[in-house]
């Protein structure tokens, strides 16, 4: 499953740099904090499909940190302790995380938890729905939605969106547009672009795309 974004909060640092060596190993983003407060504020200022969370941090515990997200937010959440009462499980499944793992923990393992948890919130492995923030594209129907309200948009500027959604963060040249659009042997103006993607965020209602002067696109938070 690609353009999965991962925010692993855990105060271990050889623990948190494991589980973010094996997550990079498997394609996902991950961003990390090493306490409950810059957690919170890493989700906040983020854009996650998944956390995983430990239990024992610094400044607020994994539970502070769960019932914040929970209040805003139904993010999965992997719940990481070294606990292993049945109580402290329990308090984490009342906080409705989706997953719950005991230290010590093989990481082979935790990457399936991972796996299973994100085909059960998101669906099987379907590159196919492509997903920023508030905006959705459906590849196969070639439908796009903002806010999950079907908006319209012609087929090139759905590949476009398409394109700056699967690369968000980096920057898109026009020319690269024209190549994979319009083909090798297009002779027309690069301004053309220019029209595309003013459309696009007419119709889209936000401002991610940014323009990088003198060289492209890209969307961005």
């Amino acid at each position: 499953m690609k353009n999965i974004n991962i925010l692993v909060v855990e105060d271990d640092i050889d623990i948190q740099e494991l589980i973010k060596e094996f997550l990079l190993s498997e394609e996902y983003s991950v961003d990390t904090a090493s306490d409950g407060l810059e957690g919170i504020e890493k989700f906040n200022k983020g854009n996650y499909e998944l956390v995983i969370l430990d239990i024992m941090l610094p400044k607020l515990d994994g539970y502070g940190v769960c019932k914040m997200i929970r209040s805003k937010s139904s993010t999965p959440i992997i719940m990481l302790t070294a606990l292993n009462e049945e109580s402290d499980e329990l308090k984490g499944f009342e906080l409705k995380v989706d997953d719950y793992i005991t230290k010590p923990f093989s990481f082979n393992i935790l990457i399936k938890r991972v796996e299973a948890v994100l085909r059960r919130v998101y669906g099987s492995e379907n590159e196919n729905i492509i997903e920023f923030k508030n905006i959705k594209l459906n590849c196969d129907s070639y439908e796009a939605y903002v806010d999950d309200e079907l908006i319209e948009l012609t087929t090139k500027e759905f590949e476009m969106l398409k394109i700056l959604m699967k690369n968000r963060g980096n920057v898109i040249k026009r020319e690269v547009f024209l190549d994979k659009l319009w083909g090798y042997d297009f002779y027309g103006d690069t301004r053309v672009i220019d029209t595309h993607i003013k459309n696009i965020r007419k119709k889209i209602k936000t401002d991610y795309i940014k323009t990088v002067k003198g060289v492209g696109y890209k969307i961005d938070d």
